[in-house]
């Protein structure tokens, strides 16, 4: 009942423009008028009245074109793997405890030789000027007034200089190889120069997608849009300013089809900050990243934009926290909406999570001001079920403070 709940709400978004979107979020159908539907979808609130993440996704979609908001909303075939993706949460329960001080909360923790304020991390989305025309750059803001870790995707509306000066301080970049060694060694070089201290490698998004929810937008968005597509090209490669002024005629894939440990091994080589690997869902997989000299795992399906599988990425997490044994830490990413998720993915072993589509819903929804409101929700909710459960540190939750119903 979940799963198809959260696929309506998408479909009913996606379909239902502004005056669907309203309706969700308990706007009176009486304040949308024909004359000015625009302005009547504009409601008065301001980013932090906005009461949980899920009602900036109905906020994104009163503000954005069918097919930007098709983009974001996309997985593949019929999306279930989207919906599965925080579905999974709802079937793991939290013990509570009563009798422990949890009069001061601590929600740091190191990371990678760092100190985190909190457990969380803005993951790479690309192409946010088509949420917002701050992109990368208020992401980035939010991340430094908030104190967030933030990964910047390979494929950026912004350059990575200036997303690194607006965020003052180390950053992720993650990387799409190509299938183009030279292109990959030029990407890896420039982003360490701008000061990244991680090279991110998603290795889950491979040719031939069948992104059908943002075909249809598509369909519904006549514009020809050349502020964001150079020449109306949608090609990554084509118009990222990571690849700027790189000889990328030889790129066919923003993934080798032949990458195997070997590689993974030779690029790790020519790194010289950490490097960690995207996309990894099974433990013998996160056996071959961790041998070949990986600092860390990130467990993701892409927000279920990567594959069709109908497995969570919290349901593949426990083999591979058992598989890495605690030598390197390991993320995780998809489907993450309220704290309580993120408490749940620390329980089963994440070192920290990575929250995707809800940055740029609250990019779209309202800038800088959005992403801090987000990332504001997130806190708020992760302390609020830290003292329910009686774990007044992170080091302190734990598997005992989980429980599963029984079928």
């Amino acid at each position: 009942m979940h799963h198809q709940d959260s696929l309506s709400r998408t479909r009913r978004l996606l379909l239902g423009g502004m005056a669907g979107a309203a309706a969700l979020l308990g706007v009176p159908r009486r304040g949308l008028s024909a004359a000015a539907p625009e302005a009547a979808a504009e409601t008065a609130l301001t980013a932090d009245q906005v009461f949980n993440i899920a009602d900036f996704e109905a906020l994104a979609r009163a503000k954005l074109p069918p097919a930007h908001f098709g983009y974001v909303a996309s997985g593949v075939d019929d999306d279930r793997t989207v919906g599965v993706n925080h579905e999974a949460y709802s079937h793991i329960q939290i013990r509570s405890r009563r009798f422990v001080d949890v009069s001061k909360l601590d929600t740091s923790r190191m990371i990678l030789g760092k100190r985190w304020s909190q457990p969380v991390y803005f993951s790479a989305v690309s192409s946010m000027r088509a949420f917002h025309p701050d992109a990368e750059v208020g992401v980035a803001r939010a991340a430094a007034s908030r104190q967030i870790r933030m990964m910047l995707s390979t494929g950026a509306s912004c350059a990575v200089e200036e997303v690194a000066a607006a965020r003052n301080a180390p950053f992720w970049q993650q990387l799409y190889a190509t299938n183009d060694w030279q292109v990959t060694e030029a990407i890896v070089r420039r982003a360490q120069n701008a000061g990244c201290d991680a090279i991110v490698l998603t290795v889950d998004v491979l040719p031939g997608r069948n992104t059908e929810t943002l075909f249809r937008a598509m369909r519904q968005d006549t514009r020809v849009c050349t502020q964001c597509h150079v020449g109306n090209s949608h090609d990554m490669v084509g118009r990222a300013p990571l690849f700027a002024g790189l000889d990328v005629s030889h790129v066919t894939d923003l993934t080798p089809l032949n990458m195997s440990g070997d590689y993974l091994e030779r690029l790790r080589k020519m790194v010289s900050v950490k490097f960690m690997v995207k996309g990894v869902v099974t433990a013998e997989d996160a056996v071959l990243a961790l041998h070949a000299g990986a600092d860390g795992i990130v467990v993701s399906n892409h927000g279920g934009r990567a594959e069709e599988t109908l497995r969570s990425t919290i349901e593949c997490l426990p083999e591979i926290v058992a598989a890495v044994g605690g030598r390197i830490p390991v993320f995780i990413d998809g489907g993450i909406r309220r704290g309580t998720d993120i408490f749940k993915a620390l329980a089963l072993g994440a070192t920290a999570v990575g929250i995707g589509r809800p940055q740029a819903w609250g990019l779209a929804a309202f800038g800088q001001p959005g992403v801090e409101a987000v990332a504001d929700i997130f806190t708020r909710e992760l302390q609020i079920i830290m003292r329910q459960a009686g774990t007044p540190t992170l080091a302190s939750i734990n598997k005992d403070h989980l429980a599963w119903p029984k079928l």
